[in-house]
């Protein structure tokens, strides 16, 4: 058990300049760019008609100009942008390669009942799925270090917690597996590439690096493990890690 928190490395929103993003890679689009030293955002909201359900409809916010964006720091690790007076506002968190899209306002959901549209925009913004499958493997791998990270993250956090303060914590761990699975779950071929359970995870180790007071600046251990040299045949393999189990405390 480590004595320090595990740092990964911290997305940054500069590789996301100009890259046009898709709600779930399927469908809207969310475009960074840059306004001297701020960042400004183009969105497209996906939805559906008011009046007929089953039709299709796209809002473009602020009839598709640049939207400023405030800067929040990095409260959880990975930076953190708002467009807190947009018609519908909104938070950025930016993971490796997209952007995890959270509400401001009362709920979910942005209706726009001149554009006869209502939008649910929250989930994670990134590339289209079938442009993700040729990186499956790389997910995959990067994954397990991902998931061991918040796994010894969360029980580091748990051992330094008073008594009072571990249940809580174990509350919010199975909270946020249940959550990943359910925002995930709607992202594009998902099933084949990861993409998302593997940037939602790298996240939530950082919020718990951040929480834990490590300095997310000095990564601590790499998004994909170096290749080692081959162990001799006598040497058992170690199993591998069942990521659907991350959240949950290894037996004592």
């Amino acid at each position: 058990m480590p004595a320090r928190p595990v740092v990964l490395k911290v997305p940054s929103e500069d590789g996301l300049i100009g890259q046009e993003l898709q709600l779930n890679g399927m469908s809207g689009a969310l475009k960074l760019e840059r306004a001297g030293t701020a960042v400004t955002a183009r969105i497209k909201l996906p939805g559906t008609k008011i009046s007929q359900p089953a039709e299709s409809c796209t809002v473009p916010l602020a009839n598709g100009n640049p939207i400023p964006l405030t800067s929040e720091g990095k409260p959880e690790g990975a930076p953190r942008f708002e467009a807190a007076g947009a018609e519908c506002p909104l938070r950025f968190d930016v993971v490796e390669g997209g952007i995890l899209v959270s509400s401001l306002g009362q709920g979910p959901v942005c209706t726009f009942s001149n554009a006869d549209c209502t939008t649910t925009p929250v989930g994670l913004w990134g590339p289209a799925g079938a442009t993700l499958i040729p990186r499956a493997g790389e997910f995959d791998t990067a994954r397990g270090v991902a998931d061991k990270a918040v796994r010894d993250n969360y029980k580091l956090m748990t051992q330094r917690a008073r008594r009072e303060d571990v249940r809580p914590i174990v509350s919010e761990q199975a909270a946020f597996s249940a959550d990943r699975e359910q925002l995930c779950r709607s992202y594009a071929r998902e099933g084949t590439h990861g993409f998302c359970h593997l940037r939602v995870t790298e996240n939530r180790a950082l919020a718990l690096a951040t929480r834990l007071g490590a300095n997310t600046a000095v990564p601590t251990a790499a998004a994909a493990p170096r290749r080692s040299r081959p162990r001799p045949a006598a040497e058992p393999a170690v199993d591998g890690v069942n990521p659907d189990t991350a959240g949950e405390m290894p037996p004592e």
